[in-house]
């Protein structure tokens, strides 16, 4: 006669403290977490119907905010400190540094001898005098550096209006 086996006793594992862990480390994580640096100064970009990506290393950023004045960033912070594109305080927070046009290209110049593939991307406000923006460009033209990026909003077309010129 055979002997009957002993029935096995179900094994359950109770998930509700695993689940509560992950949403705890979800939380801390988004709440921690800084999607965009603050920015130091705001600033409104003009409209443009071009869509381009723009690179996110190897830049150098010239911002001209509303208050006329000229600043520069690069996508490297330990180069910006360097090369005095940023400074930081006493408490740590890295503040950008403001230049002239006259200073511009030798600085810029100067960052492209130690990263030569290099991009200038330009933001600038629609609200900042035309002549700045002006002297910005000629002083990079007078040095060959001809190619940069302007930043732009991209601007959507209203539904129902059409392009000149195309028939509906």
């Amino acid at each position: 006669m055979a002997v009957p086996k002993p029935k096995r006793i179900a094994i359950k594992i109770d998930m509700t403290p695993m689940v509560d862990i992950a949403f705890l480390l979800l939380v801390f994580f988004m709440s921690t977490t800084q999607f965009k640096p603050p920015e130091e100064f705001t600033v409104s970009i003009p409209g443009s119907h071009s869509e381009i990506k723009l690179p996110e290393s190897d830049v150098i950023i010239i911002t001209i905010p509303k208050q006329n004045k000229v600043y520069l960033t690069t996508g490297a912070a330990n180069l910006d400190v360097k090369y005095g594109f940023i400074s930081e305080t006493e408490t740590g927070q890295i503040t950008s540094k403001e230049f002239s046009t006259h200073e511009l290209p030798v600085t810029i110049t100067n960052y492209r001898l130690h990263n030569p593939k290099v991009r200038i991307i330009a933001r600038v406000d629609k609200e900042a005098d035309y002549g700045l923006v002006e002297d910005v460009m000629a002083a990079l033209q007078k040095n060959k550096m001809t190619r940069f990026h302007l930043i732009t909003e991209l601007e959507t077309e209203p539904e129902g209006v059409r392009p000149a010129g195309e028939a509906g």
